[in-house]
């Protein structure tokens, strides 16, 4: 396969080594999640922040190898596509957190 490829419009396509590489990534970040739950060896507050930083390390390794936002691109629409992914992930986040202190509060 060739290197990757920029569109005309700023787009980069991927080769088969990003591609295999995101997926190798994804693979190990989600077998060191899985492992801090399952090892259960560390305080929870451990596993949580474990956790939450192998999920953002994820969602970083497929905006880069899958979807191919990255700074070398002048594109406004990667711009557009990295802070709406924010949004969302904030979204979720804030609302699960939210969901969660109300179910709590309510069980007690």
């Amino acid at each position: 396969m060739n290197q990757s490829h920029v569109d005309s419009i700023g787009a980069s396509r991927g080769s088969l080594q990003s591609y295999a590489t995101g997926f190798v990534l994804s693979i190990i970040l989600t077998a060191i999640a899985f492992w801090l739950v399952m090892s259960g060896t560390s305080p929870r507050w451990v596993i949580l922040t474990g956790i939450f930083a192998v999920g953002v390390a994820q969602i970083l390794v497929h905006l880069y190898c899958f979807l191919h936002l990255n700074t070398s691109s002048s594109a406004r629409w990667n711009v557009l596509a990295l802070l709406m992914t924010v949004l969302i992930m904030a979204l979720f986040v804030g609302g699960t957190l939210w969901i969660m202190y109300h179910l709590k509060y309510r069980l007690m």
